[in-house]
């Protein structure tokens, strides 16, 4: 478990049939990303569950479509969040 301003994130990850499956848990910050990625190394297309984190700053907002852009899926992204990332997408284009 890491912890960002005194709320902790947890980034797991395992196997199974369907491919690599990411979750995440807790409060996504830029000292998170590189355990993200990490995580997401093995594979463009893993599955990054998202249904328990409760906010990303900017770099874990910018990261999460990053990974998208390459083939992840984000599975269980709060709306309000995948509203962020459509905007932060408007903008790169």
């Amino acid at each position: 478990m890491r912890f960002a301003a005194g709320m902790p994130c947890r980034i797991e990850s395992r196997r199974e049939s369907s491919g690599l499956v990411v979750r995440v848990a807790g409060r996504l910050g830029e000292g998170q990303v590189p355990d993200l990625l990490e995580a997401c190394a093995q594979t463009t297309r893993a599955i990054i569950e998202l249904d328990q984190l409760t906010s990303a700053d900017v770099a874990g907002i910018a990261t999460l479509w990053r990974l998208e852009q390459r083939g992840a899926r984000l599975v269980g992204l709060p709306e309000y969040l995948r509203l962020t990332i459509e905007t932060l997408a408007r903008g790169c284009r």
